[in-house]
């Protein structure tokens, strides 16, 4: 038995969480995991089953979706939100969309053009329009949708509700407000946007209109960012790779990285009703392509 993290975040690890899946089935590489207000567990993966459900025994419930390289409805998935009524957002940052969908994978909304990138840098000063290998979605709690915009572009955008594209922000550097990947977003209780600045090893915060506020330098590769109340969850890539768990002040409460007993190749991650937390992995075949369970001890 592996037990990670301190005080009244300690964790027991499973590696095999997933153990009831179907015969004859392959994860793949496990790109990201949301949880919903039943805490069904919702796996977006780079495999021929790219969208599954499960239970938090590890039990399959159901899948949809398709995935191909030119006319699949996923190429790479990358990134997946459930909202406040659970609703699936997915990003796929080579379809170089985003898109809303019910539990049954039917197309609520749909932002940016399958299959089209838009140019990063343009003619006249501009630095990148929706889309360019986008990477993560969140809410604010008024429903209005935050883009990180990710590989190609060094963007954020903001969405309403019905997805109208309001403001957008960032542009490639190592300043206040430039980045160099954005691997994922989230969004605090209090509307502030986090930005995981991967290859720049920070987290940069801002208000919800890009406003800069302040950044976290104590991170190595952050991959994703999610959030319980008053309480952050980092997934580092970098140092070994490994979670690290903060106040919304930035205090740092625990972290383990290294560990390749609790993590190898985390990628992103949830957090369910009862305080576990699941991290898809995007390993090699064999060594870290699955989601592991932190259950809160």
């Amino acid at each position: 038995m592996t037990i990670v993290g301190e005080g009244k975040f300690q964790y027991e690890v499973d590696r095999d969480w997933l153990r009831h899946k179907p015969a004859f089935w392959e994860l793949g590489q496990c790109a990201d995991v949301g949880v919903d207000s039943s805490d069904r567990i919702w796996l977006f993966s780079r495999s021929k089953h790219p969208v599954t459900c499960w239970t938090t025994d590890g039990y399959f419930i159901g899948s949809w979706g398709d995935l191909g390289p030119l006319e699949g409805e996923f190429r790479v998935p990358h990134g997946v939100f459930i909202d406040f009524e659970d609703h699936i957002w997915l990003t796929d940052h080579q379809t170089h969309q985003v898109t809303k969908h019910n539990e049954n994978g039917d197309v609520l909304l749909a932002l940016g053009t399958h299959g089209y990138a838009t140019i990063t840098v343009t003619t006249v000063g501009g630095n990148g329009d929706p889309f360019n290998n986008p990477t993560g979605i969140a809410m604010a709690t008024d429903g209005r949708v935050f883009v990180s915009d990710g590989y190609g572009n060094r963007r954020v955008h903001r969405f309403s509700e019905k997805g109208e594209l309001e403001h957008s922000w960032g542009e490639a550097g190592r300043g206040p407000g430039q980045f160099s990947i954005l691997h994922k977003v989230g969004v605090d209780k209090n509307n502030n946007v986090y930005i995981c600045d991967r290859e720049n090893n920070r987290i940069q915060i801002f208000d919800e209109n890009g406003i800069y506020l302040r950044e976290w330098n104590d991170v190595v590769g952050p991959g994703d960012i999610f959030f319980n109340d008053d309480v952050a969850y980092v997934v580092e890539q970098g140092g070994g790779n490994g979670i690290s768990i903060w106040t919304l002040d930035g205090d740092l409460i625990t972290r383990w990285r290294g560990n390749a007993e609790a993590s190898q190749a985390a990628h992103g991650g949830a957090l369910d009703s009862d305080g576990n937390l699941y991290i898809a992995e995007i390993g090699e075949p064999g060594r870290g392509q699955c989601v592991t369970k932190f259950s809160l001890i």
